[in-house]
């Protein structure tokens, strides 16, 4: 049963900048403030007349499938007639459409959904705190380079700088050779002795190797635009700075 949900959970997880869930914005019927499908608003804690469902994005339900689990023939319903549960990741309505209510709480790609760079998860978008006023009840994103959660603030820049190597140089972590194939989620080099584990069966219909040190599939190094150069900048720098900073000017009032 493990197995079944950890590959019906990976095999739904790339797709997190396409589900409802994610990318659908709506305006609050009472502070007229846009952000993430919620069950609540992030702002005033209200609830909307017009709720959207978090699987299939729908606020109204007229019952032309069969698959609706409260039977409204020839009726049609919205608000909380129409949802049939709540989910526990994306804090979204669900409807009552069977589909949803059967695959959306196991495949929530929101459900591990914590951005890298600023640490907020979805529950955490709506609690304003030094620097994460900048954009609550923002959209989650993933990285195209290491697969990583990102909030709306963090995405751009966090892709910007993603491809580096934690190394001097492109050569293996365990010996001098180059490295052909390079980890952009642990950020190292293997060459091709070393990217292969001893008594690790392979995937023959996988393309890529996984990461001997995390499992994340390698890319080879001449497909990758990567750098051993890392460039750090974007707010979570400059929140350091002026922290530093303001650290600094205390000691030498003091």
């Amino acid at each position: 049963m493990f197995d079944y949900e950890s590959t019906f959970h990976d095999s739904n997880i790339t797709h997190i900048s396409s589900i409802s869930c994610s990318i659908i914005f709506q305006r609050c019927d009472h502070c007229s403030r846009e952000q993430k499908i919620r069950a609540f608003c992030y702002f005033c804690h209200k609830m909307n007349k017009e709720p959207t469902c978090a699987g299939c994005g729908k606020q109204r339900c007229l019952m032309k499938a069969s698959d609706c689990l409260v039977r409204h023939v020839g009726k049609c319903v919205t608000g909380l007639q129409m949802m049939g549960g709540l989910c526990a990741y994306c804090e979204t309505f669900i409807c009552h459409n069977k589909k949803c209510l059967s695959t959306h709480p196991c495949k929530c790609p929101l459900r591990d959904a914590n951005c890298v760079e600023c640490k907020r998860h979805v529950i955490m978008n709506g609690n304003f705190s030094s620097f994460e006023k900048l954009c609550p009840g923002s959209r989650m994103y993933q990285c195209a380079y290491c697969k990583a959660c990102l909030c709306e603030d963090d995405y751009s820049v966090h892709q910007a700088k993603c491809q580096y190597l934690d190394s001097e140089n492109f050569k293996c972590m365990s010996c001098n050779r180059f490295g052909i194939y390079a980890c952009l989620r642990c950020k190292i080099c293997c060459c091709d002795n070393h990217v292969r584990r001893k008594g690790f069966k392979y995937d023959r219909k996988s393309p890529n190797f996984p990461c001997p040190k995390c499992g994340f599939p390698v890319r080879e190094t001449k497909e990758c635009s990567v750098s051993v150069r890392k460039h750090a900048y974007g707010r979570q720098v400059c929140a350091t700075d002026d922290d530093d900073g303001n650290n600094n000017g205390d000691n030498s009032s003091g």
